[in-house]
């Protein structure tokens, strides 16, 4: 959960349990339940609202899927694969040179 062990979490819970006192601790944790809770019904709220605004052509849209990193990730992966599976020409012709190689580099100094 959130890249933390066992341990993590249970130096955690100590800490609230020195700083907050044994009995105040369940207070804390039922009001922090309660946080949680609301949160997630307002999420799912708009994401219910998000769809049916949007229409039935995205029912099965999940707010996850806006996450602009989950997009990239996505079609990097879906390209990645189609070149994967698109079949490979046998050879590529040799590569010509357009100008002569001795020739000085071509220079504009309107382009600095």
């Amino acid at each position: 959960m959130f890249g933390m062990g066992v341990w993590e979490l249970g130096i955690i819970a100590l800490v609230a349990v020195i700083v907050f006192g044994p009995d105040r601790l369940p207070e804390f944790a039922r009001q922090a339940g309660r946080m949680v809770r609301t949160f997630r019904g307002m999420a799912n709220s708009a994401r219910d609202e998000l769809r049916k605004e949007l229409g039935p052509q995205y029912a099965d849209l999940e707010l996850r899927d806006l996450d602009p990193r989950t997009l990239v990730k996505k079609h990097i992966i879906d390209v990645a694969n189609e070149e994967d599976e698109a079949p490979r020409p046998k050879s590529a012709p040799p590569a010509r040179h357009l100008r002569n190689p001795d020739a000085p580099t071509p220079f504009d100094p309107d382009a600095t």
